[in-house]
């Protein structure tokens, strides 16, 4: 039977590479802080939905403590300057120098989860983890090995800084996320999952509401006219977060990461069957280093 933190994450992954196609569409007409601002404002009905309607049906829902709610705030806070971290590097640079960087995401995650959480891995774990991070690495470059030395060559400069800061704070939200789950009790992993999931989106439109209103309240007038396509992503956004928080409340954060770097894979494989776009053989072996580490974790 294949678990249920297994199935979560790989939902989780799919829902992502859809969401990330259709936010393209958004780019356009939205700033990047626009852009996050619809993720959280038309995923939070959704997740807060979900647990009305649990509470609705009966379920018994846990305790909520002061500390879900700053567990879930660093969480929701950390996943908005990693996201303006990971754009920032997009800018100063370029797209494959943020991405490769920002996927170091996994081990920060690894090692973070390691200190704080005491999810340590073993030997095949870690093996596993650096071979799918050198998989997504070719995939982030497209193939192209020969921008390795570029990527390496950015060693201290701003985008590579800004690139780490965006794994960092994508690592930090799922141990954050995974902590302010944990806070209400080891019971009702999935209700657990949710509610933590629901406070963080909540939490997120405040403080990224807040920052429009302050800094460009005009973007709510772009979002308003973006609105059949803003609730689709909002939509899969959470759909994709839920996906998210379940596995690492079930399961390893380090382990939920590196699987859920199959989404690169994903891209590819569409890309490649879907849409007839030429791969490199580089890109191919990209795909399996990915597999193989994952398989690695999973041992």
């Amino acid at each position: 039977m294949i678990p249920t933190w297994l199935i979560a994450t790989l939902c989780a992954a799919t829902l992502q590479v859809t969401r990330t196609a259709l936010q393209q569409r958004l780019r356009g007409s939205l700033t990047p802080n626009g852009a996050g601002f619809v993720r959280y404002a038309f995923g939070a009905p959704w997740s807060v939905g979900a647990v009305m309607f649990m509470l609705a049906t009966g379920t018994h829902l846990p305790h909520a403590t002061a500390r879900l709610f700053w567990l879930a705030g660093l969480a929701g806070v950390a996943q908005i300057i990693g996201t303006n971290c990971l754009i920032r590097s997009f800018t100063l640079r370029d797209f494959s120098i943020g991405t490769a960087y920002s996927k170091t995401e996994t081990l920060q995650a690894g090692l973070l989860s390691s200190v704080v959480l005491g999810e340590g891995l073993r030997w095949h774990g870690w093996l596993g983890l650096a071979v799918s991070l050198g998989g997504v690495l070719v995939l982030a470059l497209r193939g192209d090995i020969s921008a390795l030395r570029r990527v390496f060559g950015a060693t201290g400069d701003k985008a590579m800084l800004a690139g780490l800061g965006a794994g960092a704070g994508f690592a930090v939200t799922g141990v954050a996320l995974k902590s302010a789950s944990q806070s209400l009790g080891m019971d009702q992993p999935i209700v657990r999952s949710l509610m933590a999931l629901a406070t963080m989106n909540t939490i997120q439109v405040v403080v990224n509401g807040v920052w429009l209103a302050w800094k460009n309240p005009a973007e709510f007038g772009a979002i308003r006219r973006a609105l059949p396509m803003s609730t689709l992503v909002g939509l899969l956004s959470v759909a994709g977060s839920a996906g998210w928080a379940i596995g690492t409340t079930l399961q390893r954060v380090a382990v939920v990461r590196t699987v859920g770097q199959v989404d690169l894979v994903l891209a590819f494989l569409i890309g490649r069957f879907v849409f007839h776009e030429q791969r490199k053989a580089s890109e191919y072996l990209g795909s399996a280093l990915v597999i193989v580490g994952v398989i690695l974790v999973l041992l």
